[in-house]
């Protein structure tokens, strides 16, 4: 007994130091792909990977001065299907939506009806009317809830008031103009939820295929508590130690991710050359620390309703075994893709009744 105590001690010991280690470690790949990933070089490439492979053909086959109609002869499709080709999607083609986006969509919600079956099973069937008809309603409520919380969330955003100076130029005057700039609450989507997700469970993928993580020393402990299946689990609440690691990686990668997608320093010198300014604010410098003040607050604000979401499918799956398909990356990416759909058909809509200037 008195030997196995200081060999438990030295093994918490050297399994802290290890994770302390790789925690150092993907700090250090975090900063340099940041550092990269900023870099003059990958700009300029990502500028050019913006266009979609339709995108490439069509630059291609215009830059050879070649139609649709030589290019489906001399490889053997109608032209049809060569500008199906450029324009990339069939769905999107057309102007609504994204088709990948709406298909994944779909994928999400033809689970949907099965996992309302495994619900009804456990909860209602064999209750009492009373105790069916109450266990319906939280059930209900729980996601009309969850659905309008993430509608907000998506939604949501802080707009920064931008002014224009006003400019002569020749015999006009130009420029004075109000505008803002939009900072979105959830700006990495569900970006950050999957970076935490595949950055935890990969140590249990790996030992799971090398045949390990079944014993009892600390190891498997550790693996165990990296498993979603083990947390908010009452009967063994050491394991939602993961839990905390989890939550506390989604909001590490909202503040990862929005730093790579969104540049202040870029956006106060683009204001600055155009004549903008926020009012109160100097441009330049003091503009891009006021835009980096405000989207620390607003980012932290929304990667704690994100780690929000992504608790609750995990508390009701540990606490009352709710095992569903879906959870909370499944309803931000359901919301998202139905707001930028109906944003895409409203635009089309008021494109179809616009009279410009030379229709009467």
């Amino acid at each position: 007994m008195s030997i196995a105590a200081p060999m438990l001690v030295i093994s918490l010991i050297i399994y802290a130091g290890l994770f302390g280690l790789f925690i150092y470690l993907v700090i250090l790949i975090i900063r340099a792909l940041k550092k990269y990933i900023r870099s003059k070089d990958v700009r300029a490439e990502k500028s050019v990977l913006k266009q979609n492979l339709g995108e490439v053909l069509k630059d291609l086959r215009t830059k050879n001065r070649m139609t649709q109609e030589f290019v489906g002869e001399t490889i053997g499709v109608s032209r049809q299907a060569v500008s199906k080709w450029e324009s990339g999607e069939c769905i999107t083609e057309k102007g609504v939506g994204n088709g990948i986006s709406i298909v994944l969509t779909i994928n999400i919600i033809s689970r949907v009806p099965n996992d309302m079956g495994t619900l009804y099973q456990q909860f209602i069937t064999g209750k009492s009317i009373p105790k069916g008809i109450l266990a319906a309603v939280i059930i209900i409520a729980i996601i009309v809830a969850m659905v309008v919380f993430v509608v907000f969330l998506q939604g949501g955003e802080r707009r920064i008031p931008v002014q224009y100076s006003k400019k002569i130029q020749g015999r006009k005057q130009v420029g004075g103009q109000s505008t803002y700039i939009p900072l979105k609450v959830n700006t990495g989507g569900v970006i950050p939820v999957i970076f935490a997700q595949s950055l935890l469970q990969t140590p249990v993928i790996i030992a799971s295929l090398l045949g390990k993580g079944n014993g009892t020393g600390i190891g498997s402990k550790i693996l165990k508590g990296m498993s979603q299946s083990n947390w908010c689990n009452p009967k063994e609440p050491v394991y939602s130690i993961g839990l905390v690691v989890y939550i506390v990686l989604i909001i590490a990668f909202a503040y990862f991710y929005t730093s790579i997608t969104f540049n202040p320093l870029e956006i106060a010198n683009n204001m600055k050359k155009a004549g903008g300014f926020i009012p109160g604010i100097r441009p330049g410098k003091p503009t891009s620390d006021y835009l980096n003040r405000m989207l620390n607050y607003i980012v932290f604000i929304g990667a704690v309703a994100l780690a929000f979401i992504a608790f609750v499918p995990i508390f009701f799956n540990g606490v009352f075994g709710a095992d569903v398909s879906f959870g909370g990356t499944s309803i931000i990416i359901i919301v998202g893709v139905v707001i930028e759909t109906l944003k895409q058909i409203e635009s089309q809509m008021r494109v179809r009744y616009y009279k410009g200037f030379l229709n009467d």
